[in-house]
């Protein structure tokens, strides 16, 4: 028996001692509700966690951005809500004027109220703000140029990255047609009063023309030319029909007993097929609808002949709206400037042109307020878009950040009944050690026994 070193002590001290340490982790892991509140309880869970925990707030502020984005969306929708109001209110005014019921005195009063209207839009346009950021006077707008028009054309640059564009149109739009077969119109004494021919589902009589030639038959069909989208041209022979719009969808459409004399054989439209590469050197090749080629948002017309290769330049792509927790998850919006010296177009005129002190004046004022009104439709339109796809992009982002959360509960968060119970495991352990440590440090005393 030794008395120097009492093993049984020491070894139960050791067990002692460490189920006080298992007990201690198992009091600090109740306390805080976590599983893991130092490196040490899981190096790696605890690398993983923090990583999903960045996407987490990302993921929630990206969605607090998404909110702020519709809140700008929105007050600029209200401001055109209210520019349409006055558009609505200049037409208005410049159908009464149309009227010679109305003398000189009486237009030039409603013209000062238009000139105020005017002066209402611009104001607008120009004070519209939001977090003192503003909205209507083109300084949001996504601006584009083409390398040449008359090949590409922009229409707009909505949702494209500042950079450059390579177009190539690989196949070009073209329109439907159709070429007489038998019938020669070029003695001018054709018996036309007889037939009969329908174009798109309009029906074109040429009764009463018992000796005509190619430019009365021409004009004869061209006067349906608004109902059935076919202008005809002639050769002096040949009556030739062709559809005003490009594309597959855009049809020739002959009936008739005389669909053959002077319609001919009907070759259809093709829509315009063109390859994109956008400035990261990503190609897409896209089918127009005729001209009109849709992509990502933006729209270019397709004009040039096959194996056309245009460039088309971004210089700016209006707000960017962060709208995920990484780089580069962001939402491109534009809103373009809703001035008088932008509404309206080259051909009808500008809102800041109007004058309604003449007939005409009036009249022409009508055509650009229809065409103003209608900009203002799409511009609230395209808005609306956008707050409809961040709305969605809200619910996205919620149910990402929640699942995620979810996750990462799995790898932080402490299981506190199972705790309890390994919490009560050690501690009556560490009770029993303290018992037996007891025990053992009487053991030596039974040397006193050979003392006597």
């Amino acid at each position: 028996m030794r008395i120097n070193h009492n093993i049984a002590a020491l070894n139960t001290y050791r067990q002692l001692s460490a189920n006080n340490v298992k007990t201690s982790l198992s009091l600090e892991k109740l306390s805080s509700g976590s599983r893991i509140n130092r490196a040490g309880d899981d190096a790696a869970g605890l690398a993983i966690s923090e990583k999903m925990r960045s996407q987490i707030r990302g993921l929630d502020q990206a969605g607090r951005n998404a909110q702020d984005g519709i809140s700008m969306i929105q007050t600029a929708e209200g401001a055109l809500n209210e520019t349409h109001s006055i558009l609505q209110r200049m037409r208005e005014l410049a159908v009464q004027a149309g009227s010679d019921t109305n003398t000189l005195d009486d237009r030039k009063e409603m013209q000062k109220e238009i000139e105020q209207l005017k002066s209402e839009v611009n104001r607008i346009s120009d004070t519209t703000e939001f977090n003192t950021q503003k909205l209507l006077n083109g300084s949001l707008g996504a601006v584009g140029t083409s390398s040449d028009k008359t090949k590409v054309d922009i229409v707009s640059v909505t949702g494209l990255k500042t950079g450059d564009y390579n177009v190539t149109i690989g196949t070009e739009a073209t329109q439907a047609s159709a070429v007489a077969g038998g019938l020669d119109l070029s003695g001018g004494d054709v018996d036309m009063s007889g037939k009969v021919i329908i174009i798109n589902g309009t029906t074109i009589d040429f009764a009463g023309m018992t000796s005509v030639g190619a430019d009365d038959v021409q004009a004869k069909i061209n006067t349906y030319t608004n109902i059935t989208g076919v202008v005809a041209t002639n050769d002096g022979t040949n009556i030739k029909l062709d559809q005003a719009s490009f594309g597959s969808d855009a049809e020739i459409k002959l009936t008739g007993t005389n669909a053959a004399d002077v319609g001919g054989a009907v070759t259809a439209g093709v829509d315009a097929v063109v390859t994109i590469t956008d400035e990261d050197s990503v190609a897409q090749t896209i089918t127009g609808v005729g001209q009109s080629v849709i992509y990502q948002g933006a729209e270019f017309t397709a004009i040039g002949d096959d194996a056309t290769d245009e460039t088309i330049t971004v210089d700016s792509s209006g707000a960017s709206l962060q709208i995920g927790s990484n780089s580069g998850q962001e939402m491109l919006i534009d809103i373009n400037e809703m001035s008088t010296t932008t509404l309206g177009n080259d051909t009808d005129g500008l809102v800041s042109a109007i004058n309604v002190q003449t007939q005409t004046g009036a009249g022409n004022a009508i055509k650009t307020l229809d065409a103003a009104i209608q900009e203002v439709s799409a511009e609230r339109s395209k808005l609306g878009a956008f707050q409809n796809r961040l709305e969605h992009s809200i619910n996205n982002l919620g149910t990402s950040a929640e699942n995620l959360t979810a996750a990462e509960s799995r790898v932080r968060d402490l299981d506190m009944a199972k705790e309890m119970t390994e919490f009560t495991k050690n501690n009556i352990l560490s009770q029993a050690a303290q018992a037996m440590l007891a025990q053992a440090n009487q053991q030596p005393q039974s040397i006193l026994q050979l003392l006597r």
